[in-house]
């Protein structure tokens, strides 16, 4: 039977959170110490365990399909690849940081300096598109200290809170792209491998979608119903039953986690009493 091939982070926060992602899409994988390769047992995948960096690579020649990698390092190998479906997490930027020491007013301050990065393909398309000519030092690792040693005069790196910045002295002066983890592949894939490609995904977004939302139950006075009917319409529109109790009915409807607390405040001066709010595992519009 045809197989995907994905290739994961073989160690690492983003490792972790892709094989999350594909346990809670209900694939269950072989081999739990992920030396090489972890195969599906229901599910028609393989799981490859490479380094970030050498993800792009491998599925530009063909050893893997698709793969799961942070943005930022997919644009940096600058493969003609595709990205099939953001997925949310390991959500970071790169960024230009000076000492906080300096005074910065524009890009002007980096004609000329000396900036040391683990990207040198997105840096040097970012000062060329803004006509910065500077003096570019690739290294791989410890970046930060870069200029505490006189390496250089600035940084072009990763940021994600800013504190590793801070504690090296460092300010984050322009932002040049956001990454996130992201699924990638070529532009072309067999039709078999496209279909399981697809399932996958879909599988994915049902469970990005319960993430973002709360299955609730709440009792709604049949008098103020209109307006809390109003307040939550749901994916449709909601359930409404009866109770026992004349003049009260039961409302159930999903709502978004990002306007969650708002809503409650609302459904409680709308009238409604007993609201129960439940996780959703699976979301299928």
């Amino acid at each position: 039977m045809e197989k995907l091939k994905i290739a994961v982070q073989k160690s690492g926060r983003l490792s972790e959170k892709s094989l999350e992602l594909l346990q809670e899409c209900n694939i269950k994988l072989t081999n739990g110490n992920r030396k090489l390769i972890s195969v599906s047992s229901n599910f028609p995948i393989e799981i490859l365990y490479l380094r970030d960096d050498d993800i792009p690579q491998y599925i530009n020649d063909g050893v893997a399909d698709i793969g799961i990698v942070g943005e930022n390092e997919m644009l940096e190998k600058n493969y003609p690849l595709t990205i099939y479906k953001r997925l949310g997490f390991a959500k970071c930027r790169l960024s230009l940081a000076i000492p906080k020491s300096e005074n910065y007013d524009s890009l002007s301050y980096f004609q000329n300096k000396k900036i040391a990065t683990s990207y040198p393909f997105i840096l040097k398309s970012f000062l060329d598109k803004n006509k910065i000519s500077a003096e570019i030092h690739q290294i791989s690792g410890s970046v930060e200290i870069s200029p505490s040693i006189g390496l250089a005069d600035a940084i072009f790196d990763i940021v994600s809170s800013g504190s590793t910045l801070i504690s090296n002295g460092l300010k984050e002066v322009e932002k040049v792209i956001d990454s996130e983890a992201v699924m990638i592949g070529k532009n072309k894939l067999e039709a078999p491998k496209r279909k399981i490609l697809e399932q996958l995904i879909f599988r994915i977004e049902s469970v990005q979608k319960a993430k973002l939302n709360k299955y609730i139950l709440l009792n709604a006075p049949n008098d103020n119903l209109k307006e809390i009917i109003n307040i939550i319409p749901g994916m449709k529109s909601p359930t409404i039953m009866p109770l026992v109790e004349d003049g009260w009915c039961s409302l159930h409807s999903v709502v978004p986690e990002e306007r969650f607390w708002e809503i409650i405040d609302e459904l409680k001066n709308a009238g409604a009493q007993g609201i129960l709010v439940v996780p959703i595992e699976k979301m299928i519009l």
